[in-house]
């Protein structure tokens, strides 16, 4: 199986070709670069201008500006004389060109960089099916190479840079006939233009694979990188999660798939789409490049001036453990099922178990997680008496207790609590290779296994697995041991090892997560480092289908931690507890506001667990990009909405006022509504708590 990174197991950065986006670079030794994209109307020039400077003071290297028609696109000389006027001039403008190469070939004069989406660019998308001889389909990439040709050999002429930019939303009939809505599909997609710019020997070219699924966008840039070094092509890559959303969720997503491929070592420039201001997008995106830049191992290249490379031998794949996963398609690891309690069962077929670390409180009795319990506790037991009580409050129903054991607690210390337990009792222990030296205290440990409530959660390295071999899979978990990670190894390449490790024995026991200090990619000052640390760890590990039990220790609120955690989860599309938003970012085609719209829809839908909605602002990013959403809410015209079931538009042209209120109606008659829960009282003080 071909791999698409030299290796799963650090961060060692994918040799790209340089590529000049005026005086910036991107590829080669250049560091990662941010950008972002106005949202503004392309013709309110005074407005487009404003916004790009605000970018521009906020750290965002790159701006892209829609010009949905020729109009817009001739406004893009004046922004560009006007940004330069004010002292931008060094920041790039780029132009987002959808289904006109009309409006291409004027933006080309005046940017210096366009971005076309090879979904829409030459071809129709009309959900139309049809069969295609391959004598019919070499007539359609023959037209592709017309309509396409102009634009790439002016792009040469001028000196102009361009984005082949693929939304898994929006691939042509063509390409959906013939490969799917799938990941292979959104390369190939991509792959016929950047021939068709080879033939013309035009080479400064970025490539993306944006998708608002996390684990699609990944597996699409990894088979790219994969079907590139095969046809001897070394572009760089541009990384984003569209139509990631709002708030957490979109921070969320954005971390799982660009924080994933980072920290793979692929990614020259990344964009985090949120729906907000576009300002707010730039500290994200920030905070994610010095995440991996700070563990890239090896520096690239110099410089791809042709399009060479095999790896020279200083970035050749590391020695590393033999996976038996594959990148490229999603599944679960197979475990042997066991149980968190009788309501958290645990197997391949289940959602990934919640532990959280929190002491014994009433407060997890809160109405606010009805929908996302406490499925586990995790306590650090230090002496005896730090050991919950019989009488210890706890949630109901009760969930497991997770012991985090001090070396000093003896497994007699463990047996009035073990007589009166009622669930699970998780008993953490940590087994390095030097406690292989302890054979007879382990075996002490592993006999309390023989308890109905007890189980054993092993911290341990892939180099101590063997210790693991002799133990009942039904009764045992395996997690990371924190000394697994030193130098600039990173704690997903670590769970990796593990993973690796457990299938070489045969041991097909669940894997927990834990995000700890130790996991950490960056000193974790602010809650959002401890969320995106969070989310690349675990999202990264999910979408390569490893966890089974998920802890965030890095976070003290337990509230606070516990909706992290289910967020990360729902993020990742491993445990959905809400209702899914689908949301584009803001640009100059929106025909409402997209922020204050979505806030709105939230507050009266949020409730409904598994149905997912789309809120899109303008039919580019309508029922191709909304993929598998139940309901769409898009804009068709100033002031107009229209509303689909799936992908089929079933009201035209509803007055925005009254779009909300159809919505639901649209739900109702599905039958996917579900009136919200009536607001709870506040909890009763507990009497008294451990």
């Amino acid at each position: 199986m071909s791999s698409y990174c030299a290796s799963r197991f650090c961060t060692i950065r994918r040799a790209a070709r340089e590529v000049m986006i005026g005086p910036v670079g991107i590829g080669g030794t250049h560091p990662i670069r941010v950008q972002s994209m106005t949202t503004s109307d392309t013709q309110d020039i005074a407005a487009t201008v404003r916004q790009s400077i605000a970018l521009a003071e906020v750290g965002c290297e790159i701006i892209r500006v829609t010009a949905p028609n020729v109009a817009a696109a001739r406004c893009l000389r004046a922004i560009r004389r006007e940004l330069s006027v004010a002292g931008f001039g060094s920041i790039p403008l780029v132009a987002d060109i959808h289904f006109l190469p009309s409006a291409a070939l004027e933006a080309v004069e005046h940017v210096e960089k366009v971005r076309v989406n090879p979904g829409n660019y030459a071809d129709k998308k009309k959900f139309a099916v049809r069969e295609y001889s391959d004598a019919a389909y070499a007539e359609e990439l023959a037209r592709l190479h017309e309509t396409f040709s102009p634009l790439v050999l002016r792009c040469k002429t001028l000196g102009r840079a361009m984005r082949i930019g693929t939304n898994h939303g929006s691939l042509s009939d063509r390409i959906m006939n013939r490969y799917g809505d799938t990941a292979l599909g959104m390369v190939e997609s991509a792959l016929e233009f950047l021939r068709i710019a080879e033939s013309h020997a035009y080479h400064d070219i970025v490539l993306s694979m944006k998708a608002s699924n996390p684990k699609i966008m990944i597996q699409a840039y990894r088979l790219l990188v994969t079907r590139m070094a095969e046809e001897n092509m070394h572009y760089p890559l541009h990384l984003g999660v569209t139509e990631a959303g709002d708030g957490q969720d979109g921070r969320i997503k954005s971390a799982i798939g660009i924080g994933s491929l980072l920290l793979d070592g692929l990614g020259d420039t990344i964009r985090v789409s949120l729906t907000e201001d576009s300002v707010y997008e730039i500290p994200v995106a920030q905070a994610l490049a010095r995440r991996a830049m700070s563990r890239w191992r090896l520096a690239p290249v110099p410089s791809l001036s042709s399009p060479l490379l095999p790896l020279p031998a200083p970035l050749a794949p590391l020695s590393s453990p033999a996976e038996s996963l594959d990148p490229f398609r999603y599944a679960r690891r197979g475990i042997t099922p066991c149980d968190l309690g009788p309501a958290a069962a645990i197997a391949s077929d289940q959602p990934t178990r919640v532990i959280i670390p929190a002491p014994l409180t009433a407060a997890l009795n809160s109405p606010r997680l009805a929908d996302t319990p406490a499925e586990a506790l995790l306590l650090s037991i230090t002496t005896p008496t730090d050991l919950p009580s019989p009488n210890s409050p706890l949630p109901s129903p009760p969930p497991a207790l997770v012991l985090s054991l001090a070396p000093a607690l003896t497994p007699s210390d463990l047996t009035p609590l073990l007589a009166a337990a009622t669930a699970p009792v998780v008993l953490l222990r940590r087994f390095t290779p030097a406690d292989a030296a302890r054979p007879a205290d382990f075996a002490a440990w592993t006999a309390l296994l023989a308890h109905p409530h007890a189980r054993l959660a092993l911290a341990t390295t892939a180099e101590a697995i063997a210790a693991a071999s002799t133990l009942p899979a039904a009764r045992l978990f395996i997690t990371l041991d924190d000394s697994s990670l030193t130098g600039p190894d990173h704690a997903i390449g670590a769970y990796r090892a593990l993973a690796a490790a457990l299938a070489a024995r045969q041991l097909p026991a669940p894997l927990w997560i834990r995000n700890t200090s130790a996991t950490a990619l960056a000193p974790q000052t602010d809650f959002l480092g401890r969320l995106l640390d969070a989310a690349i760890l675990t999202g990264s590990l999910l979408a390569d289908g490893l966890g089974d039990l998920l802890s965030i220790e890095t976070e003290p609120d337990p509230l606070r931690v516990t909706q992290l955690t289910y967020n990360i989860l729902q993020g990742a599309g491993s445990r959905i507890t809400r209702t899914e938003f689908v949301a584009c970012p803001s640009c100059g085609r929106t025909l409402f506001d997209l922020q204050t719209t979505t806030q709105r829809i939230r507050a009266q839908t949020g409730h409904l667990k598994g149905v997912k909605i789309a809120i899109m602002g303008c039919i580019v990013n309508g029922p191709g990009e909304m993929a598998d959403a139940d309901f769409g809410y898009v804009g068709g015209a100033p002031g107009k909405i229209n509303l689909y079931v799936g992908k089929t538009c079933v009201q035209y042209n509803i007055p925005q006022n009254e779009a909300d209120a159809r919505l639901i109606s649209l739900i109702r008659e599905h039958g996917k509504w579900t009136d919200p829960r009536p607001a709870a009282a506040p909890p009763v003080p507990a009497a008294s708590a451990v």
